[in-house]
């Protein structure tokens, strides 16, 4: 249960919402003792589905009234877990990342523009173990995919939900999982590293290894 001014934004289909939601919140894996960071969450309509299955929510929005609305519906429906905080995406998450903290989930539903090139480093810097992306352009979701990719962030899943039956708009929800570093190295070759000698190119198996 939860209202809605009219200067925030909510998903215009109530029944796919749903399907959207619940599938950010399976991408999430929460067990329930997460630290999770909600990026652009409007009313807190992610958030609360997210907080009923971890230890702690913070919701982020720039716009005052939704964010009004947010503390609203988190007392509307009795929980404890959840804090708002009316800031600029990237301000905030540049803070955080300066203080070093690491929640461990972070959740972005950006406007059609995407993330800023800003929000998504300082994202890396936080070093979440997964990131969930909602998007609702997938153009710029691939250029903010491929940015993360960059980042040591490797795209898990991605799932459409028809938001717009009979549109060509889509909603796309994103699982990305942080590289594992132990199991991830960078070799560099230069070129005259693969000149063979007459030797080398008659090597057998055996002395290779």
């Amino acid at each position: 249960s939860f209202r809605i001014s009219s200067k925030s934004f909510y998903q215009v289909n109530p029944i796919q919402t749903r399907v959207l939601y619940e599938q950010a919140l399976a991408c999430c894996g929460l067990s329930g003792d997460e630290q999770v960071l909600d990026l652009y969450c409007g009313v807190g309509t992610i958030s609360m589905f997210l907080a009923r299955h971890a230890a702690k929510v913070t919701g982020i929005e720039i716009v005052p009234d939704a964010v009004r609305n947010a503390k609203e519906n988190a007392a509307r429906n009795a929980f404890d877990n959840l804090e708002f905080i009316c800031s600029d995406a990237a301000a905030y998450a540049d803070r955080l990342a300066a203080e070093g903290n690491k929640p461990d989930v972070i959740c972005v539903d950006p406007p059609r523009k995407g993330c800023a090139k800003s929000v998504l480093e300082d994202i890396a810097r936080m070093a979440p173990q997964r990131i969930v992306y909602v998007s609702c352009d997938p153009g710029t979701l691939a250029r903010d995919l491929r940015i993360l990719d960059e980042l040591g962030y490797e795209t898990v899943s991605i799932q459409p939900v028809d938001m717009f039956p009979q549109t060509r708009g889509v909603e796309v929800v994103c699982l990305l999982s942080k590289l594992k570093t132990y199991k991830h190295i960078d070799v560099e070759l230069e070129m005259d590293e693969l000149d063979l000698t007459a030797a080398e190119s008659k090597a057998t198996y055996a002395e290779i290894k």
